[in-house]
């Protein structure tokens, strides 16, 4: 196991490079630093002298990613990229391109409030999606089925928008139950955390009930349910004991790999609901052209993804014991 992990780890070098490399190209394909430069100034009053100094002092002076010296040799070491990608390997994320603050500090203190959405959202999801599933995968075939099929399709058919925008209008405006938007510490936080764990939980709900139907009805298809179904098993037993178990793969598969977005945050739900999370973190760096958050933000999301996919493959060990990694 423990060379496997190792082996995993070391696959993960070259991809984690990659991004950063399709990072790079990609953010300065849209945005060169003269650009970033003139936004985070100000471009009405920016001179190109005061270009250079910002480009200088924020280490953007440098050529890109190959620095061709005065005998023709391209050195990679003096370039943008990787002046600006070494640090992270050793989760270094410097500070901000446009206001200098600790980048580092500021994803450790934004975690908290994602995790404070994410967290029980990820639980519920599943416990609510298991449940309604089984039910399904159980009345499989009858008109309730065909129904709550029926509407799984429409739920996971609209966009999350939709249910932002409604639950803002009928349990906050309307009803006046729950705040709209805004975020507070401690205990406080609980009021405004409502409303968007509910507005997740039904738009996660569509996808992940039909998801989790079909695992169970493939399992139910197989040589040992007939097995279990000949000596007279109940269905309930038969679905809820051993098919269950015995569909946890997939079932982990899709639960253990969404772990790192627990801690990443969603990009729409924190920006829609003002929570200071480390997703509406990411969208005002992309719309402040703020490169240094926008490079550590998808480096951190690359790393707990290779992290989760990590964590998935050791799950499979510990519910299927035929599972072993060489």
């Amino acid at each position: 196991m423990l060379s496997y992990i190792i082996r995993r780890l070391m696959y993960a070098v070259p991809i984690i490079i990659g991004v950063n490399v399709l990072t790079a190209l990609l953010f300065f394909r849209v945005n060169t630093p003269d650009d970033m430069a003139r936004k985070i100034l100000g471009e009405k009053f920016v001179t190109p002298a005061a270009v250079e100094n910002w480009k200088k002092d924020h280490g953007y002076d440098l050529p890109a990613f190959i620095n061709t010296d005065e005998h023709g040799a391209g050195i990679v070491t003096q370039t943008i990229f990787f002046q600006k990608s070494a640090p992270l390997l050793w989760f270094d994320f410097g500070r901000s391109d446009r206001n200098n603050i600790d980048i580092g500090r500021e994803i450790r203190g934004r975690m908290w409030a994602s995790l404070a959405i994410g967290l029980p959202t990820f639980i519920f999801a599943i416990i609510i999606n298991l449940f309604l599933a089984m039910i399904l995968a159980y009345l499989r075939g009858t008109l309730l089925d065909t129904w709550g099929l029926f509407i799984c399709v429409i739920m996971m058919s609209i966009s999350i928008l939709f249910y932002i925008i409604g639950g803002q209008f009928f349990l906050g405006k309307a009803l006046r139950l729950l705040p709209i938007s805004g975020y507070d510490t401690g205990l406080h936080s609980i009021k405004f955390l409502i409303l968007p764990v509910i507005v997740a939980l039904i738009g996660s709900t569509g996808a992940g009930v039909r998801f989790y139907r079909t695992v169970f009805l493939e399992e139910t298809g197989r040589d040992y349910i007939r097995t279990a179904r000949a000596k007279g098993l109940g269905e309930s037993r038969v679905l809820f004991k051993h098919a269950l178990k015995n569909a946890m793969i997939p079932v982990l598969t899709n639960v253990v790999v969404s772990i790192p977005f627990l801690f990443y945050g969603s990009l729409i739900m924190e920006s829609f609901f003002s929570i200071p999370g480390l997703g509406s973190f990411t969208i005002d760096a992309i719309q402040a052209q703020d490169f240094a958050i926008v490079r550590s933000m998808v480096y951190l999301g690359s790393i707990l993804y290779i992290i989760g996919l990590i964590l998935t493959d050791i799950s499979y060990t510990l519910v299927d014991p035929r599972v072993v990694f060489d």
